[in-house]
């Protein structure tokens, strides 16, 4: 079945992707759009746009049943969720199965299985591949607590339905578990309507590497290299790179193939991506999760590879096979992608939603920018806060953080605050020119901010 034109079932600059990639197809595109976005940049872009709904997300872009009649709507062959909103919820999927329209995204199983975190584990070690030693499911807090003591602290309570931080608490004394047990499930029941918690051990000196991988309706599975998203503030990521640094050759192949190994078991079809931590003390790895989405920073794999996976996605979906083999992909430089929110960092990163006066963004050679920000453009209070992503390339790791350096300082927003200052005073932080970093690393940073000075100039 072929995809001659695609509802684009999301907003902002991942829409503005999903469009591009659509025009480079020669298929048209169609915006799902709530009230709220119907100025927005992809509106313009898009070759057909149709309103699902009020501003809230809830009311719009979290509708399954608007998305599906605005597909049936608009004679749509397929549908692409992005990330975010109903990206990994199965219930889109399945409602697309229905209704004969190409999900561009792996089967509602797939996503099932991988989005129920205690299942995924336990397939994951199945296939042998390491997971961090841990609990089942704790349905109250004194299972949790003699869960705890055969674990041992520091630990972390995470949502089994979870994914974008939510539902995760480090415990790191006895005395704080009931305390985080009870918010941890509070969080998750009202993030995934599920409460249920697993428990794991905590690893202090860790580092966050996940692999890109990508499969066909032919039983084909390759991986496209990995990335490192150690830098994170409240398990949101903040900056990523590609490839991972520091790892030595076995070990970079090893995780490779173990994310391999996960996505040809359960048959997976298109982009995923499969999450791993590594011990830095001890260099083992294990099986975090797997996201059954594009991811956000796919632009750094894409930077080093040439590989157009948004591209890949709908050929996948239309039927095609794989347009390379694992042979035939190619690394090339590194690439480093900061996330600039409308956020002000300096007020605990708040929100900052309101009318750009100036945009400016950072432009030459080995450069990128994906943004739905323009001059005149008004950010609306009820979305994620993501505004751009800036993504450079350089021949090597040093020169791709000296070429950040000097993008974050051309980069000019003015109007409403942005998280760029503070991104330019990160990335020139010595452990982070270095490379000594880990998954706790940034919060070090961020509790020093009151005695760093953080300009918009």
């Amino acid at each position: 079945m072929g995809i001659s034109r695609v509802l684009v079932a999301n907003r902002g600059e991942i829409a503005l992707r999903v469009i591009k990639a659509c025009r480079a197809l020669g298929i048209e595109s169609v915006l799902a759009v709530s009230e709220a976005d119907r100025e927005s940049l992809p509106a313009k872009m898009s070759d057909h746009i149709v309103c699902i709904g009020p501003a809230r997300a809830t009311d719009s872009y979290l509708k399954v049943e608007a998305l599906i009649a605005a597909a049936l709507g608009t004679d749509s062959d397929a549908i692409h969720p992005g990330y975010g909103f109903l990206a990994e919820r199965p219930e889109l999927a399945e409602a697309c199965a229905r209704e004969k329209i190409k999900f561009i995204g792996p089967s509602p199983e797939s996503i099932r299985q991988m989005g129920n975190k205690l299942l995924a584990r336990d397939l994951a070690r199945g296939y042998r591949i390491p997971v961090i030693p841990g609990s089942e499911k704790v349905g109250d807090f004194k299972a949790a607590e003699l869960a705890a003591k055969g674990i041992g602290f520091p630990l972390l309570l995470k949502a089994a339905a979870g994914g974008g931080g939510r539902g995760i608490k480090i415990v790191r004394e006895s005395g704080d578990l009931q305390g985080a047990f009870e918010t941890a499930a509070a969080e998750a029941r009202a993030a995934f309507g599920d409460e249920t918690l697993y428990i794991e051990r905590y690893i202090p000196n860790a580092r966050h590497i996940e692999v890109q991988v990508l499969g066909d309706s032919f039983g084909s599975v390759i991986h496209v290299g990995e990335r490192d998203c150690s830098l994170q503030r409240r398990h949101q990521k903040v900056i990523e790179e590609a490839p991972a640094y520091s790892l030595s050759g076995p070990l970079r192949q090893e995780i490779r193939n173990a994310a391999v190994v996960i996505a040809k078991h359960i048959k997976y079809e298109n982009a995923g991506t499969v999450e791993f931590i590594l011990d830095q003390d001890s260099e083992r790895f294990y099986f975090l999760e797997m996201n059954t989405r594009i991811q956000v920073e796919h632009p750094v794999t894409e930077a080093i590879t040439g590989i157009d996976l948004v591209r890949e996605q709908i050929r996948i979906a239309a039927g095609h096979a794989l347009s390379f083999s694992q042979a035939e992909v190619r690394f090339s430089g590194h690439a480093i992608e900061c996330r600039i929110t409308a956020e002000s960092a300096k007020d605990g990163f708040r929100p900052c939603p309101g009318r750009i006066t100036e945009w400016r963004p950072s432009a030459g050679p080995d450069i990128r920018v994906d943004s739905h920000g323009y001059a005149g453009y008004s950010v609306p209070p009820f979305y994620d806060s993501l505004l751009a992503k800036l993504i450079v390339r350089g021949e090597n790791r040093v020169k791709a953080v000296g070429r950040m350096q000097e993008a974050l300082q051309h980069f000019v927003v003015s109007g409403i605050e942005t998280t760029i200052p503070f991104l330019r005073l990160l990335v020139c932080q010595l452990d982070y020119v270095k490379g000594k970093v880990n998954t706790k690393w940034l919060e070090g940073v961020l509790a020093s901010l009151p005695s760093l000075e953080l300009r918009a100039d």
